[in-house]
């Protein structure tokens, strides 16, 4: 990974004040000695005090002040945090309603200006002033209050976190201080961000010196934040209560659940998941959205053929069907919205799963519970007594499951359930290996549909382009595709897409139906590869032929494709 050149360093260059050569060798100083590159560029000479902050201010247009004209005994000095202030040579000058003057040097520290604004609540406005008088200035409030931070501050925090322990369970009975406090304002901001950003995770992770917060968009982690390191306690022991986990328990990992409602008839689910690491919790929220199991099989990325085929086998009385896939690629969306297809008042629909992320109405769900002997096996077992209709089994994991759900099949139940395979043909291989016997996968599974989610082009900013005839036949396409009548799209970015080139996402999908041919193959012990080629013969789209499929569509890119399809 390529060096981050600092904001000030890489303009200065730029701007010609300083050579590429001096510019990397004060670099390379600064991060040997641990220090601000301005320190090394003014402790080098290459620039005077004056000259850096009247180039920043001109430069990054803020105001420049002469320190030496500032009365310290009228700075609001309790506004930013002694020690912060120090920490990140930031000195506050003068509030104006929500907004906070902050003298600095180095403008360009943008993650200075966040901590204070995190901590202050209140928006800061940069006043560029020289490095030399900053550092005194501070230097001189740092003698009269050193001793009394170097007495209190451990006990400050301490307090603090003890507070949060303590008093943050009262925070469900809406407790004015606490739903006040800036850390709760700020989880509900990120949450909210979120959401918005249509995030499918949420990452909170401490380290030995920072503390990052990161969102999964469109299935890539983005580094949204890095909040002070300070708050990782609070901000563990809010999560931890709002989804009811125990904040005294620290050694073990937990799960647990979250509510965020937006509106009236608007309310986000999030599965939380804590897990003790060297420095900390890292907390983990997936965002679980029931209105997308409601979208519509239309909205999933189906071509027409394949949801003709999926909808004719989950219609049927009996049988199973199997989605296969890795995690995160759509599995469950896909199995709800086929039981929200289902879900009628005249059918009884039951569902085992670790946990369940989705709730709908009508359909009974069961979370569960190996410690208290719940298993998947236990769970279905008291389906097959509760009259079932349809059962959803969340992921077969062993033979006893698989078992269970195949006998379930073959007397008169309709079988939902999930394997982690790279293929439909594998699946069976799965299957075998776990035990089962062939006449009993050939006389009950009656589909297999495996999938995958692809970056989908941002429709504003994709870009047609010519790609060359070679790579596309080393893709998977065939010559008679090329003929001119469509072209490749490439990813550009813009506003809309953040910049990635990429909005939301597509699924790509392998419905591979179990034909009599397939049936004697399996009852003659044939391999996954016996199973491909008759998929092929029969017509079969593979996932990569999904994937071409889609960027002839002009939804995906030929690069999104081959890095979510291996061959």
């Amino acid at each position: 990974m390529p060096q981050v050149v600092p904001g000030l360093a890489r303009v200065l260059v730029q701007a010609g004040k300083l050579s590429p050569e001096q510019s990397s060798a004060l670099l390379k100083k600064a991060a040997a000695n641990n220090t601000p590159f301005i320190d090394e560029l003014l402790a080098a000479r290459a620039l005077t005090p004056y000259e850096v902050a009247l180039f920043c201010a001109s430069t990054f247009g803020h105001p420049l002040m002469d320190l030496a004209a500032v009365d310290i005994g009228g700075l609001p000095l309790d506004t930013i945090d002694p020690k912060l202030s120090i920490t990140l040579r930031a000195l506050a000058l003068r509030k104006r309603g929500n907004r906070l003057l902050v003298a600095v040097a180095d403008p360009t520290n943008l993650q200075a200006l966040d901590q204070i604004k995190f901590q202050t609540q209140m928006l800061v406005e940069p006043v560029v002033v020289e490095a030399d008088k900053l550092t005194r200035v501070i230097s001189q409030l740092a003698k009269s209050t050193e001793a009394k931070l170097n007495e209190m501050a451990g006990q400050d925090l301490s307090l603090e976190l003890d507070d949060a322990i303590t008093e943050e369970p009262a925070a469900q009975s809406a407790d004015s201080e606490i739903d006040d406090a800036p850390v709760v304002r700020f989880l509900q901001k990120v949450m909210l961000d979120a959401i918005n950003m249509g995030a499918s995770d949420l990452h909170f992770e401490p380290y030995e010196k920072f503390y990052r917060i990161r969102f999964r968009v469109d299935g890539v982690l983005q580094e949204i934040s890095q909040p002070p390191l300070v708050i990782k306690e609070k901000l563990a022991a809010r999560i931890k209560v709002i989804s009811k986990l125990d904040i005294s328990e620290k050694r073990v990992p937990q799960d647990g659940r979250m509510k965020l409602v937006l509106g009236p008839n608007k309310a986000i689910d999030f599965r939380v998941s804590t897990l003790p690491t060297l420095f900390g919790e890292k907390i983990v929220m997936r965002i679980l959205d029931p209105s997308q199991a409601k979208l519509g099989i239309d909205a999933l990325g189906y071509e027409p053929d394949q949801k003709e085929l999926l909808l004719n086998a989950v219609r049927r009385p009996y049988g199973m069907v199997l989605v296969t896939g890795p995690t995160g690629s759509g599995k469950t969306v896909s199995l709800y919205t086929c039981l929200n297809i289902l879900n009628e008042p005249g059918v009884n629909i039951s569902t085992a799963e670790d946990p369940a992320e989705i709730q709908l109405a009508g359909i009974n769900q069961v979370n569960v519970n190996e410690k208290a002997g719940l298993t998947f096996a236990a769970a279905l077992k008291s389906f097959l007594r509760q009259d079932p209709d349809i059962i959803m089994v969340g992921e077969i994991r062993d033979l006893e499951t698989a078992d269970i759900s195949i006998k379930a099949a073959q007397t008169g139940h309709m079988v939902f359930s999930t394997l982690h395979t790279n293929d439909a043909p594998s699946t069976l291989t799965r299957m075998l290996n776990m035990g089962i016997a062939p006449f009993n996968i050939a006389s009950s599974v009656i589909l297999i549909t495996a999938q995958r989610l692809a970056r989908r082009l941002c429709s504003v900013c994709k870009q047609p382009y010519e790609a060359d005839t070679s790579v596309l036949l080393q893709a998977g396409f065939k010559e008679s595709e090329l003929d001119g009548t469509w072209q490749p799209y490439r990813p550009v970015g813009c506003d809309h897409c953040n910049n990635s080139g990429y909005k939301g996402r597509v699924g790509i999908y392998q419905i591979m139906p179990i034909t009599e041919e397939m049936q004697r193959i399996i009852l003659a012990n044939g391999n996954s590869m016996d199973i491909a080629r008759q998929a092929q013969a029969e017509g079969v789209r593979d996932l990569r032929q999904s994937g071409l499929l889609k960027v002839r569509q002009g939804l995906t890119s030929i690069e999104e494709v081959l890095g979510v399809t291996n061959e």
